[in-house]
């Protein structure tokens, strides 16, 4: 911004009953924000003075989401009297009396727009000396806004909401994307001069524009150049929509600073996932949450890594992880489900089919397949056999597996927490491991076989397995007599 001496009133007062929806229409998400958070982020960008949120529906939802994500925003409340203009003369009254700069007006629904764009539109009201400067688009399809009406000179005369539009005003292509800024005296006065009349029976903050120009006030308009960008969420298809574009936006501004993204269509990253050059997506792939990905790594396909930190050069394929730690030049999957707390040392391996969860796993470790490791702490260079199990829950708490350094264990292991497995150690295949095994010891659990003859033939007579031992018996029996 050129200067400051700017308040800033973020509408988040609606019911958004298209949405059909419990949840209030302000929170639903796009890349990992809720729509009111986007407004919020972009208006904390331009330096203003005061940033405020009128709230009103569901309004301990939606200030239980903004006291945690937006604290610096102060809340104000709408009172039962319905529409925007209320809101608005709510907000300027909680704005110091003295405030006399001017009043950037956001839709808490209005997602897509960029702190450039507001910067320049807040330029362009104070560069015309107008008293009012609203943020408009040309669509192809207007309906559901409200439509800017112009006078013959071509400046704004009034703003006309579709429900309260004629044939004529409804055919207009320009809308209004209810972003204006407002010089703050000429708003505190003209605010208390609307009134209820009109179909929705609300105050409108579009009746202020008529206003301003009966009082021969200069009212400008500045037509965004970026149409998506004043894209209003009524519903859950503008709510998908406005998800692409964001999106579109997010992958190439990452592919912009040398993140290869295999497929832009099928790969989705949050607005707070980091992304460092050379790192590669594959399709299906999505960088949720504040995810950080270093130099190197490879994504996918067909993968999900929520709130993560990635190492440089690792590797995950086809698998799911959420607040995991994977270390430089580890691997991960295919199909392996990293649980919150998994911690995987450089160069380690979490392999196919295993599910790790608040474990650590040091340096040059591997957990190739078909294994279960939960509330664990294991060394480096260690290499857990197939199937292998920490038992951790007794029912009644979780106890902790400890395995020491160079340690090699059988498949189809269990460990039954809380158990120690000293460095060097090793395990025989089987092994159910109960008692805590010295460094440097071959721990067994071994029963003597026993077979008893002829039992498939006894007891499952007339099955397949009784025919086929049958006949592997007369066979023997028969090389046997020569």
């Amino acid at each position: 911004m050129t200067e400051n001496n700017l308040a800033i009133i973020v509408l988040a007062a609606g019911q958004g009953t298209r949405m059909k929806s419990a949840l209030p229409k302000v929170l639903h998400p796009i890349a990992g924000r809720p729509l009111v958070g986007h407004v919020l982020t972009t208006a904390s960008r331009l330096g203003a003075d005061h940033i405020e949120v009128v709230v009103r529906h569901e309004r301990d939802r939606v200030v239980e989401v903004l006291s945690k994500q937006y604290p610096e925003a102060v809340i104000v409340d709408q009172d039962e009297i319905p529409g925007t203009g209320r809101a608005v003369q709510v907000a300027v009254d909680a704005l110091p009396s003295d405030f006399g700069g001017d009043v950037l007006v956001l839709s808490g629904d209005v997602p897509l727009l960029e702190a450039d764009t507001l910067s320049a539109l807040v330029d362009a009201h104070r560069s015309a000396a107008a008293s009012a400067t609203v943020l408009s688009a040309l669509l192809d399809d207007p309906t559901g806004y409200g439509r800017v009406i112009r006078d013959d000179s071509g400046t704004v005369a009034r703003i006309v909401e579709q429900k309260d539009a004629t044939a004529d005003e409804a055919a207009v292509t320009e809308i209004n994307s209810g972003v204006y800024v407002f010089r703050a005296a000429s708003l505190r006065t003209h605010l208390t001069k609307i009134d209820q009349n009109n179909a929705q029976g609300e105050l409108y903050l579009t009746d202020v524009i008529g206003l301003l120009r009966e009082a021969q006030e200069t009212v400008a308009a500045e037509v965004a150049t970026d149409t998506a960008a004043t894209f209003g969420v009524n519903d859950r298809v503008q709510l998908a929509e406005a998800g692409r574009v964001l999106n579109d936006r997010i992958v190439r501004h990452w592919q912009r600073a040398g993140v290869t993204v295999v497929d832009p269509a099928t790969t989705w990253i949050d607005d707070d996932a980091k992304l460092a050059p050379d790192v590669t997506l594959f399709p299906n792939t999505y960088i949720a949450g504040a995810t950080v990905v270093e130099s190197g790594a490879v994504i996918g396909p067909d993968t999900s890594l929520l709130d993560c930190e990635v190492g440089e050069g690792a590797v995950i394929r086809r698998s799911d992880a959420t607040l995991a730690v994977i270390g430089a030049g580890a691997t991960v999957g295919p199909f392996a489900y990293i649980r919150p707390g998994t911690t995987l040392g450089a160069g380690g391996k979490i392999g196919t089919f295993v599910e790790t969860k608040n474990s650590q796993i040091g340096d040059g470790s591997k957990v190739p397949h078909l294994s279960y490791i939960g509330d664990a702490t294991i060394g480096e260079r260690v290499n857990l056999g197939a199937g292998a199990i920490t038992a951790n829950y007794d029912d009644i708490v979780k106890h902790r597996t400890e395995i020491g350094d160079e340690v090699h264990t059988g498949s189809h292991n269990v460990f039954v927490a809380p158990v120690r497995i000293g460095d060097g150690a090793k395990t025989g295949a089987g092994a159910v491991v109960r008692k805590d095994v010295p460094a440097g010891a071959l721990a067994l659990s071994v029963a003597p076989q026993r077979n008893i003859e002829g039992w498939v033939e006894k007891n499952r007579a007339g099955t397949g397995a009784a025919e086929a031992a049958s006949r592997a018996g007369k066979a023997a029996n028969s090389e046997a007599a020569e």
